[in-house]
């Protein structure tokens, strides 16, 4: 299984009270005076540390994600999987892995409730002995958007109006209307998966296509799917919003109980395998991450087990300062053209350059400890490594001729190679790509109680939008998926007073 992370920064190993810089404390209930009524001096060096100290404890709150939970566990791989990849933790059955796992909501802030309609990310750091890969996926297999030029605008609608500083239903429901690739997604968070009774009784997905690389240099395109043992379980909206007031941290609580009284979750891991070659010729893109791969057309296949078991010994150090990034890789897993990943390729690590410093992997929960870090690059705020002592900060170089050296030998290491067509430009996804098949789809799929369920959530949400034309355009949207489904929105709305 590996061992745990090392512990890089000072644990006390005895009762003296110090500094930061080490200094024992002399007294740490009164501050140094002139005189017995005198002014504090400002020459009370542990005052002016504490105080400062205090007054940057909290790190920028994540822009999305921003509530989470986390656990340690392993990965066990329980099939052959050597004609998909090279990746060394993958290469045979009975390879356990360490792990890390983060569990979040999306859209909201750091104090909201753990019951929120929301989806729910589901981020996974394997700590490989050739580096971390990390696994940044949902618990939804699609999102809402296909292009990440319309990320920030999406979030914005997910977040607080400028002026108000309220949720704004309409908004959130003008972006949708006038998106209508995201119904995919509108659906499955309506539906009572948008409100997960735990963390441990929802599944996960990477969402994105993502790439496997054989030793032959042989690629599959491939999405992964966690599927939890406990069983899937949901809120109904009305248990949901019960909870916001009875105990908004639920899910937060019953990961850590659970796991505390040793019933630890876990999830059985499959893939859907597609050759690189048919993508092309697939019904719809497969690098549109809000389509999936219907099962009958690529059949899931079981390939290992997903442990949590341990839980934090600190919140902070290892679930408020976990950074996670799909441009995390290790050899044998590879990025695609999916346009949403490649904008994430960038996105993640440089918030958190901004969020945590530009050494955010040298924290204990972020290092790749069962490997080496052998590079040129120095310096920066928080470096609390060696820094590479004295060895040479640039390459090429013939001063130190054991230093890091560049493998263009090792086929493994290589990032398979993409054939690439065409000018330049800013292409729209296929007209063929029908956004409203699969969202139909899923709507039919859902019987009785689920589907009134979804269409009770979303005349609920819906109701709350003042301008009817984007309550009009939306039900629009449903009427292509299904045209029964727009009829019973729009019916619903009705009886709630909206002159449709």
């Amino acid at each position: 299984m590996g061992q745990e992370a090392p512990t890089i920064l000072a644990t006390p190993q005895n009762n003296v009270l110090t500094t930061n810089n080490g200094n024992p404390v002399d007294d740490n209930q009164n501050s140094m005076t002139a005189g017995e009524f005198g002014p504090v001096l400002i020459q009370d060096f542990h005052l002016i540390d504490k105080l400062a100290r205090f007054d940057r404890e909290r790190i920028p709150e994540r822009v999305v994600h921003a509530k989470g939970s986390g656990a340690h566990g392993f990965f066990e791989v329980t099939a052959d999987l050597s004609q998909l990849t090279c990746a060394k933790f993958l290469e045979k059955p009975g390879i356990k892995t360490p792990v890390f796992a983060r569990f979040s909501t999306v859209g909201g802030e750091k104090g909201t409730s753990d019951s929120l309609r929301d989806p729910r990310g589901f981020a996974l750091k394997f700590y490989t002995e050739e580096g971390n890969w990390d696994m940044v996926g949902n618990n939804t297999p699609v999102f809402f958007i296909r292009d990440p030029l319309k990320f920030p605008d999406f979030i914005h609608t997910q977040k607080r109006n400028p002026q108000t500083n309220l949720k704004d239903p309409d908004a959130y429901w003008d972006f949708l209307s006038l998106t209508p690739e995201s119904l995919h997604q509108v659906t499955i968070l309506f539906s009572n998966r948008g409100t997960p009774y735990s963390f441990r009784h929802m599944n996960g997905y990477s969402s994105h296509t993502l790439k496997l690389v054989n030793s032959q240099g042989i690629a599959h395109l491939v999405k992964w799917h966690f599927k939890t043992d406990q069983g899937i379980r949901n809120h109904t909206a009305e248990e949901a919003k019960k909870l916001d007031t009875e105990n908004p941290d639920s899910n937060t609580e019953d990961l850590f109980e659970s796991i505390e009284k040793g019933d630890f979750p876990s999830w059985t891991v499959y893939l859907q395998a597609m050759k690189e070659e048919d993508a092309a010729k697939y019904r719809w893109n497969v690098f549109d991450v809000t389509k999936v791969w219907p099962h009958s057309d690529y059949p899931l296949q079981k390939i290992g087990k997903l442990t949590l078991n341990r839980n934090p010994k600190n919140y902070f150090a290892e679930v408020e300062q976990a950074a996670f990034s799909p441009s995390h890789m290790v050899p044998g897993i590879d990025v695609t053209n999916d346009k949403m990943l490649q904008g994430r390729l960038f996105s993640y690590p440089d918030t958190h350059r901004h969020r945590l410093g530009t050494n955010y992997l040298q924290l204990p929960i972020n290092q790749p400890y069962r490997t080496i870090v052998a590079n040129y690059q120095r310096d920066g705020p928080m470096n609390f490594s060696e820094n590479f002592n004295n060895a040479p900060n640039y390459e090429p170089q013939s001063r130190d001729p054991k230093g890091p050296a560049q493998q263009d030998h090792d086929i493994r290491v290589r990032p398979s190679s993409v054939q690439l067509y065409g000018a330049t430009g800013r292409y729209p996804f296929r007209k063929s790509d029908d956004d409203f098949v699969q969202p139909g789809n899923l709507y039919r799929l859902l019987k009785g109680k689920e589907q009134d369920d979804l269409v009770g959530n979303l005349i609920d949400h819906m109701s709350k939008v003042k301008n009817l034309e984007i309550i009009k355009r939306q039900i629009a949207l449903f009427n292509k998926a299904d045209p029964t489904w727009g009829v019973r929105v729009e019916e619903g709305l009705k009886a709630r007073g909206k002159k449709l």
